[in-house]
């Protein structure tokens, strides 16, 4: 039968890693998410294919897409919150409108980044405002949004006015997270083993 001290020690390493796997997730929350975008979420067959990645620096949301493949040239494109469930639905757009300054349309294939300050009013539709509340409850809303995959990015074109290609946010893991689970998994494993061996 194994020992109190091995059984603790076990309980005490599974505690450890759970405890830093969340803390690994909450500050991935607070600093990166990611979406592939493709023509299946706005449920056409377009080819076409994209990546985005935003990162929060303190107030600092800096958005960044890159695509290829448009059947058609590009007119608008945005991040739309929040849907009523993950991954599904759709949402008003949540940056500003009628596109992202600067966004270039009439393209085929690009890329763009931004940097928008999440305590101006400028850096949202001022629709999406109104409807959290206010700028800091359009943040709060913004963000919780990215992390529950309730949020969207999307790419309008001339042939599909509604969106061409569509990607829901998720949080990036952070690296460290990834490393650590596989070492406490290892660690599980050969804690169980001794048991097998001991009992």
């Amino acid at each position: 039968m194994p020992s109190i001290r091995r059984v603790g020690s076990a309980l005490a390493l599974a505690a450890t890693l759970g405890g830093t796997l969340a803390a690994g997730e909450a500050q991935a929350q607070d600093g990166a998410w990611y979406t592939y975008l493709g023509g299946a979420g706005e449920g056409n067959q377009s080819g076409a294919r994209g990546y985005s990645r935003v990162t929060l620096d303190g107030d600092d949301l800096t958005i960044f897409f890159r695509w290829s493949g448009l059947t058609a040239p590009t007119t608008i494109a945005h991040v739309h919150c929040c849907t009523a469930a993950p991954r599904t639905g759709n949402a008003i757009p949540a940056t500003p409108v009628p596109s992202f300054p600067g966004f270039p349309a009439g393209v085929f294939a690009g890329s763009y980044t931004r940097t928008f300050d999440l305590t101006l009013e400028s850096s949202y539709n001022p629709g999406f405002v109104a409807a959290a509340g206010g700028i800091d409850a359009a943040r709060t809303r913004l963000l919780d949004g990215m992390t529950d995959s309730r949020a969207y990015l999307n790419i309008h074109t001339t042939t599909f006015p509604m969106g061409e290609i569509r990607g829901y946010y998720q949080v990036v893991p952070e690296p460290g997270t990834w490393a650590l689970l596989g070492t406490g998994l290892v660690g599980l494993g050969v804690v169980a083993r001794r048991r097998r061996q001991t009992a």
